[in-house]
């Protein structure tokens, strides 16, 4: 089982995905577990503060080392929860300016006992969190998010799907988009064979499945397939 940890100033927003359509099943025959932490329980300021103003000046707020550096020590499996000697533990910070999450890196990650990712918020999370506490920092994109969450939730997702039996059909996870360098999926079609479609108020046009498709031959199929998927 790998266990999904995120840190958060709004945990409730966790549970509502992970627990829906194929984690929430992934989770109920305990191949994963997927839980969010309120960063603010772990602060040691009376009025449970885990920000504070920036050394140099400048607009907003940053988030504290202490309640991350307490949280992810009191998060972080231990040898009585696993069977396993030593398990294997990745700290990740969700940030805008770091390495962009890709394929490869959900199947790399997808080996460890244990991720955990710390959700920034405000404008960002003190450096020496970054420099000291987690392993890695990383990003869905070169854009800018309100907080960490999402890119938490889209990397988990991302990474439950490489384990096994998470997605039942193995065929599934070997022909997705960003499996192999430069493929992405070929369109997919169901019915009906055709479909018709009212342009305006009167006009009706018919949208037809790619005749291979409907051949059976299955070499012509593979072969329109991976046509298809080099010009996406």
């Amino acid at each position: 089982m790998i266990h999904f940890d995120i840190i958060t100033i709004f945990p409730e927003v966790v549970a509502p995905y992970a627990n829906a359509s194929i984690l929430g099943r992934a989770q109920k025959e305990k191949l994963i577990k997927i839980a969010g932490h309120d960063l603010r329980k772990f602060s040691k300021d009376k009025h449970r503060k885990v920000d504070d103003t920036p050394y140099g000046g400048g607009a907003g707020m940053v988030m504290t080392v202490q309640p991350i550096d307490n949280a992810v020590e009191a998060i972080r499996l231990r040898k009585k929860f696993l069977r396993k000697a030593v398990p294997t533990v990745r700290v990740i910070v969700t940030s805008a300016s770091g390495k962009r999450f890709t394929q490869a890196d959900a199947k790399r990650l997808a080996a460890y006992d244990q991720l955990i990712f710390i959700c920034g918020r405000y404008e960002g999370i003190d450096h020496r969190v970054e420099e000291v506490i987690a392993d890695e920092a990383l990003s869905i994109g070169d854009f800018v998010l309100t907080g960490g969450e999402l890119p938490a939730l889209v990397m988990t997702d991302a990474i439950a799907r490489q384990v096994p039996g998470v997605l039942g059909n193995v065929e599934t996870l070997s022909e997705e988009s960003h499996d192999r360098e430069g493929f992405l999926e070929y369109p997919q079609y169901t019915k009906p064979e055709i479909y018709k479609h009212s342009v305006g108020k009167s006009a009706v046009v018919d949208l037809a499945v790619p005749s291979v498709l409907l051949s059976g031959n299955h070499k012509a199929i593979a072969a329109w397939r991976a046509e298809e998927s080099k010009k996406r």
